[in-house]
């Protein structure tokens, strides 16, 4: 890695979140989405005019994904999936997910098909691998994946091509990479990248232009971006102590954004990490991609 490649993030929104999460930019409105998972909420921010609304959510939201009608998103709440009116702010229940399981819906991304790929994780203590990876095709049917059960899913992020699935299993501190198929099929599961820093797990990805993909390094306070052969490019220094999700957006996508999270963290380690649970910016130096839209709609009738 050229160690020249180091850059440090701004705080742009002192969003003090419980759990930031699942940052997502909308090229076609420009504006930005995050989750805040503990605190059940979800969030958009015009950068236009720095205007910053909230939804209150029924339940926690671990994760969503962008529509075709650029005023819904796929909700990936804590054991269902809905559909959501930012207009109106209606909740229209698709399906439940892992019922009657001490489980939660937790890291989600469309694919480059246009497909909702979710994972969830154990909501008790200690983490168990008893999760799942799971598909919403554009019917609304759901599928599970057939990929390792996690304790903790993260990182679901897809190749330029869409050829490649990212995914992790945060307690394991590895990144994983799958052939995946235009038609839903999965192969050659391998070994992406295996953390060797002292500090950080791998937390929320997000895949630039050129296939790197950045990540989220929760408990290092940094973004590292990999080539798509799994080298270290460049390290972006977030100043929390605990960055959670990733997105490429702004003018022509050239702006990471990376949430962040007060969880965990006790009294002592927050008054000195006083901006933890914001929202950061810092110049990519890449480009980003459009985020896939879902492109199933709404049952009818």
């Amino acid at each position: 890695m050229n160690t020249n490649d180091n850059t440090t993030a701004t705080l742009l929104i002192d969003a003090q979140n419980q759990l930031g999460e699942g940052v997502t930019w909308c090229a076609r409105t420009g504006r930005l989405y995050w989750t805040d998972i503990e605190g059940a909420s979800l969030s958009r921010y015009d950068p236009r005019d720095g205007s910053h609304r909230t939804w209150p959510m029924p339940e926690r939201l671990g994760c969503f994904a962008l529509c075709e009608d650029e005023n819904t998103l796929v909700l990936g709440l804590a054991k269902r999936l809905a559909f959501f009116d930012l207009a109106t702010g209606e909740i229209d229940p698709i399906i439940d997910v892992e019922p009657g399981a001490t489980t939660r819906v937790n890291d989600g991304r469309c694919d480059r098909q246009g497909r909702f790929v979710f994972g969830t994780m154990d909501d008790t203590r200690p983490r168990q691998r008893v999760g799942g990876f799971y598909r919403l095709n554009r019917d609304l049917t759901l599928e599970r994946l057939p990929l390792p059960a996690p304790a903790i899913s993260n990182s679901i992020a897809f190749s330029p091509d869409g050829a490649t699935m990212y995914y992790c299993d945060t307690p394991t501190r590895e990144i994983r990479a799958c052939d995946y198929g235009a038609d839903g099929n999965i192969a050659n599961d391998r070994l992406f990248i295996r953390f060797t820093d002292a500090t950080g797990t791998p937390d929320g990805s997000t895949v630039d232009a050129d296939g790197g993909l950045w990540n989220a390094h929760w408990g290092g306070a940094r973004v590292v971006r990999y080539s798509a052969d799994g080298v270290e490019t460049m390290r972006v220094n977030i100043p929390t102590a605990q960055p959670s999700c990733v997105t490429l957006g702004g003018a022509h996508l050239g702006t990471l954004y990376v949430t962040s999270a007060r969880d965990e963290l006790d009294a002592d380690a927050l008054s000195r990490d006083t901006h933890a649970g914001g929202v950061f910016a810092a110049p990519a130096g890449h480009a980003g991609l459009p985020e896939p839209l879902f492109q199933g709609g709404r049952r009818r009738g």
